[in-house]
């Protein structure tokens, strides 16, 4: 018996899982795959997601592992025409901290949240795949594919797209797919290339890019897909890889080797129609999916996670009413359809933004990605301040130190500005005046 069921250790049930740890709250995380992943796949952490980060204790091992601004090197027929700093007009203010979002790639921001996870006694349970479950009033009994049985006072699918949790529940997916409008993507390495950009050539015929990581080997490579006869694509392979990279470059002597993993990727666009059922939750890819423009992806769950894993932490605590669990689709919901327009925006943008030369992915670049400006200014929780329900900006303190630094943690946190009160038992105080800042517990 533990409190929470996480099925999926992305980054999304990764989070979840480090958000309700660190509140004191039992989890087990399992998934179905054998092994870790290794593979670059959704590459990078916006601005909002690298604020969380650093409320959850993993912001400067990601900031380490990543880069920031970099510069994308636009090619027309095999020569460079422009190039672009992702960002690189931002620098950090007192009440943004981060100017740019972080190339990573995912493999390594899953192993910062691992090693973070572990910190608090829990493990990823690897090959524990969930077959059928059954919830009632007390909580919920999952199977596993070997036989063994589990059990939770709450589910909470994390398990992408192809969610065995929702299908099973027979929750709406509604939504489209382009089968033929697609991309091979794999890492590779390609020893001669220049890791100081992310190069990307575009043709009229066609495109492939490769992105670089900070202290790996691997490029991550884009490309449209080679075709058949009838212009079928044809499935991603190192010699197909070979073939797009030699068309489009144009690049003697740099060949593609090692290839540490391969997909083909096709643009995806659906949404459940409901969040919650029960003492079930759905988040990330299991509760939405869209096309990679402006890689909000992996950030959209992040994002899902940190709402979700406060309010169960606070109701398993017994600080708040299951109600409270309501908010989390009141909240995300609407997030997640917004998510879906934007991304559709900002595919078309690149996708008429590529057609002129020296114009490449940045065409995909705006202040929504950053997700800064997302709010639950509707939600029954606002209440009804001018700004109740918007993201808190950070500052430096007087007194030292930063508000973000006081607001991180598990707790609610009153910032109190001389009006002085009680508050209940877990709200952590801050008051704040000219030259002192202190805390104290309520």
């Amino acid at each position: 018996m533990t409190a929470v069921l996480i099925t999926g250790a992305g980054p999304t049930g990764l989070t979840l899982a480090i958000t309700l740890a660190r509140a004191g709250v039992p989890v087990r995380i399992i998934d179905k795959s054998p092994e870790f992943h290794r593979g670059s796949r959704g590459k990078g952490l916006n601005q909002r997601s690298r604020e969380i980060f650093d409320d959850l204790g993993v912001g400067e091992a990601a900031t380490a592992s990543g880069s920031e601004h970099i510069t994308l090197r636009k090619y027309r027929g095999g020569v460079a025409v422009a190039d672009h700093a992702s960002f690189g007009d931002r620098v950090p203010t007192p009440d943004m901290p981060y100017a740019s979002g972080l190339l990573i790639p995912q493999w390594r921001t899953e192993e910062i949240l691992r090693d973070k996870l572990a910190e608090y006694g829990v493990h990823v349970e690897l090959g524990s795949e969930l077959v059928d479950f059954e919830q009632d009033e007390h909580g919920v009994t999952g199977r596993l594919a070997d036989g063994r049985s589990v059990s939770a006072s709450y589910l909470a699918a994390c398990d992408g797209g192809r969610s065995t949790v929702r299908k099973a529940l027979g929750v709406g997916f509604e939504g489209r797919t382009e089968a033929e409008e697609c991309m091979v993507i794999g890492d590779v390495r390609a020893d001669g290339l220049d890791p100081a950009y992310w190069h990307q050539w575009f043709d009229e015929d066609g495109a492939v890019m490769l992105c670089p990581f900070p202290g790996d080997d691997h490029w991550q490579l884009q490309a449209g897909p080679e075709r058949d006869a009838e212009g079928r694509p044809l499935p991603a392979s190192l010699a197909s890889f070979q073939r797009l990279f030699d068309r489009h470059a144009r690049v003697p002597g740099v060949r593609l080797t090692d290839v540490r993993w391969m997909s083909t990727y096709r643009i995806n666009v659906r949404m459940a129609d409901r969040f919650r059922i029960g003492r079930i939750f759905l988040a990330g890819d299991a509760a939405h999916v869209h096309s990679i423009a402006g890689g909000m992806g992996m950030n959209t769950g992040i994002q899902d996670a940190y709402n979700l894993g406060w309010k169960l932490a606070h109701v398993l605590g017994g600080r708040a009413g299951e109600d409270l669990l309501d908010t989390y689709e009141e909240e995300r919901l609407p997030v997640a359809a917004w998510t879906l327009k934007l991304t559709d925006e900002r595919l078309r943008a690149v996708r008429e933004g590529v057609r002129r030369p020296g114009v490449g992915t940045e065409a995909v670049v705006t202040d929504d990605v950053t997700t800064l400006g997302v709010h639950y200014d509707w939600s029954t929780l606002a209440g009804d301040g001018p700004l109740a329900g918007h993201r808190a900006p950070d500052a430096p303190l007087t007194g030292g130190g930063r508000l973000f630094e006081t607001l991180a943690g598990p707790h609610f946190t009153v910032l109190d500005f001389g009006a002085g009160g009680t508050f209940p038992e877990g709200v952590r105080t801050v008051r704040l005046g000219p030259g002192e800042e202190h805390a104290r517990r309520a």
